[in-house]
């Protein structure tokens, strides 16, 4: 994939996004990587927070869709990553229109489907507000 767009400004450890979907989980790898932002991708926000806990590396974002299998689901596993990492940034994604109240305080929400150009600019802006990405 070639995507016409600048990349970020250097990333420190990895984005973790996780997607239930195979096919979105790896075309937002693809895309964070075009970009320069390295990404580990999960399935389960529970796998996702183990991988967390035992990693002790910093992670400058999280990519998390809403309704997810497993036991935690996006919005509380934003709000468990945020408890104990407070500098992590969050974008929220579902396909489901919903309540402000259920949006954690200082996340991105992104509503499926988003286009290519929606999510990089949503990663960008949440990783380096006030400098947005150019396409070229």
């Amino acid at each position: 994939m070639k995507l016409n767009w600048e990349g970020l400004l250097p990333v420190s450890g990895k984005v973790i996004v996780i997607e239930d979907d195979p096919t979105l989980r790896t075309l937002m790898v693809d895309i964070l990587a075009e970009i320069g932002a390295p990404s580990l991708a999960f399935a389960t926000a529970d796998d996702a927070l183990t991988h967390l806990l035992e990693a002790h590396v910093p992670c400058p974002l999280v990519v998390v869709d809403h309704a997810l299998p497993g036991q935690i689901q996006g919005a509380e596993f934003i709000e468990m990553v945020k408890g104990k990492w407070p500098s992590t940034r969050s974008i929220l994604i579902s396909g489901y229109m919903l309540e402000p109240a259920t949006i954690p305080h200082s996340t991105t929400y992104l509503q499926k489907p988003w286009s290519m150009d929606d999510f990089i600019d949503a990663v960008a802006g949440v990783l380096q507000p006030g400098y947005p990405l150019r396409k070229i």
